[in-house]
C-alpha cells in the first residue's frame, strides 16, 4: 500500500495545483490547461513566456492509460550477470493500465547574467496490474524519476529548424524496490531542442554515471545511451515518437521505439493511443523486449 501513497498524492496535487499556484485570471488558467504546448510555453524561453519561479507545471505528458497490451510479460525479471533471483515466476496478466505524471517547477531564473533557466522536475509512471483479480490488483511497477534542469534559451538556424534551447540535467531514475528486483540508474543528460512549424525536435544523449556493477549492470546497452523526441502538430491533434538507442551495432545493437497519439474528445481531455516496442518500458523489463499496445485518455500532451 506505501508504494501507491506517492502516486495518489501527485495526482491530487495536478488537480489543485491550477487553482493554487496561479491567479483566477482566465488567461492563465487556459494556459496551464493547454495540453499541447510549444517550447518557449513549456519551458517559458522568453519574457512573454515568462511565468515565474516555483509555480507548478506540466512536464512530460501526463496520461491515463486504461487498458495496454504485452505480447511478452516479464513475468521472471532478472538482472544481467546476477545470481539474484525470485524464487518463482510471477502471475501477471497480459493486459494491464499504466499512468504517467510528471510535474516541473522553475527554481531560478536568468541565472549567469540572463542566460540560464534552473529547473526541478519530477515524473512518476505507474504499472498497475487492475485486471489481475487473483493478485488483489497490485501495481506491478512504480518508476520515480527526480531531475534537475539547466536550461538555456538559444536562437539559431539549424537544418532549416529554429534552435530554441540546449541545456543539461542530472537524472535519477528508481523503482523504489528491493533485491532481487530493485532497479535504478543515474545519468548527466544533454538536450538540445529545435522547432519548425508544426514539428519539435528534442535530442538527448546521456552518460551513466556510477558503478556498472550493481542490480541492472549494462542497463546503457538495452535502454540506450541517448534519445530523439520528436512531435508533430496536425490540429488539435499530437502525434509524438521517442526513439532510444545503444550506439552498439551487431547483436548489442537495442533499444526501443514508442509512438503516441493524442486526439481530441471535449475540450482539452483527450483520447490516447500508444504503442512501444524494444527494451526498457520500465526499470523492471530494462533487458526484457516486448511489444505493447494501450488506449486511454491524455491530458496533457
Amino acid at each position: 500500500m506505501s508504494n501507491k501513497v506517492p502516486f495518489i498524492i501527485i495526482i491530487i496535487l495536478t488537480f489543485i495545483t491550477p487553482y493554487r499556484s496561479f491567479s483566477q485570471d482566465n488567461d492563465d488558467i487556459k494556459w496551464y490547461f493547454n495540453n499541447s504546448k510549444s517550447l518557449s510555453e513549456l519551458w517559458e524561453l522568453d519574457d512573454e513566456h515568462h511565468r515565474g519561479t516555483f509555480i507548478i507545471t506540466s512536464y512530460k505528458p501526463i496520461y491515463l492509460t486504461a487498458v495496454k497490451y504485452s505480447t511478452d510479460t516479464n513475468r521472471y525479471p532478472v538482472a544481467e550477470n546476477s545470481t539474484k533471483t525470485l524464487d518463482a515466476p510471477v502471475s501477471l496478466n497480459t493486459s494491464e493500465s499504466k499512468f504517467q505524471v510528471s510535474l516541473k517547477t522553475k527554481i531560478f531564473h536568468k541565472m549567469f547574467d540572463g542566460r540560464m533557466d534552473l529547473w526541478m522536475g519530477y515524473s512518476q509512471t505507474a504499472y498497475w496490474q487492475i485486471y489481475n483479480t487473483e493478485r488483489s490488483r497490485p501495481f506491478r511497477e512504480l518508476n520515480y524519476q527526480p531531475e534537475l534542469i539547466a536550461n538555456f534559451p538559444v536562437s539559431f538556424k539549424f537544418l532549416g529548424f529554429d534552435a530554441k534551447m540546449i541545456g543539461a540535467s542530472i537524472i535519477h531514475e528508481s523503482n523504489g524496490q528491493s533485491d532481487p528486483i530493485s532497479r535504478s540508474w543515474n545519468r548527466i543528460a544533454f538536450h538540445a531542442a529545435f522547432e519548425h512549424h508544426n514539428w519539435q525536435v528534442m535530442l538527448k544523449p546521456w552518460i551513466r554515471l556510477g558503478s556498472k556493477i550493481d542490480d541492472n549492470e549494462n542497463i546503457s546497452d538495452f535502454m540506450g545511451r541517448g534519445e530523439a523526441n520528436i512531435v508533430y502538430d496536425l490540429g488539435r491533434q499530437r502525434f509524438r515518437a521517442i526513439a532510444r538507442h545503444s550506439l552498439n551495432i551487431g547483436n548489442k545493437s537495442r533499444g526501443s521505439l514508442q509512438f503516441t497519439w493524442s486526439f481530441p474528445i471535449f475540450e482539452n481531455f483527450n483520447g490516447h493511443l500508444q504503442v512501444f516496442d524494444g527494451y526498457g518500458e520500465t526499470l523492471i523489463d530494462y533487458n526484457h523486449r516486448q511489444t505493447t499496445f494501450g488506449i486511454g485518455v491524455s491530458l496533457i500532451n
